[in-house]
């Protein structure tokens, strides 16, 4: 798996491709956002556009981004999951913890409504 991040107007955008699996790729991404999380940053957005296949420990990681952001207060929001993750979603119902949004507008939008 890959990433970028982007802090855009207080939101941090986290963009992932490939396979949302167990390895140091996704350590290194706890690992960053920890690091803004501290830094109060408290909303964030995930595109999931990029993202092929997720398992548990890829479930696993954005329940503990989720939690990290509500835990100070924030907000998490994911972008444009694609068909496969989106049923992923549906069947182990993370579908109703996580807000989806299909684009970077929407989301921004979404979280700024979500802390006033």
């Amino acid at each position: 798996m890959k990433y970028q991040t982007e802090l855009k107007d207080e939101i941090l955008f986290i963009r992932l491709e490939g396979d949302l699996i167990a390895g140091p790729d996704t350590q290194t991404l706890i690992t960053d956002v920890d690091q803004k999380v501290n830094a109060n940053v408290l909303l964030c957005a995930v595109d999931l556009s990029n993202v092929r296949f997720m398992d548990s420990s890829g479930m696993g990681v954005l329940v503990s981004l989720l939690t990290k952001f509500r835990n100070r207060g924030g907000e998490l929001v994911l972008i444009k999951p694609s068909d496969h993750i989106r049923k992923l979603l549906i069947v182990t119902k993370l579908n109703a913890i996580f807000t989806i949004a299909e684009n970077d507008i929407f989301a921004a939008q979404f979280l700024k409504e979500s802390i006033y």
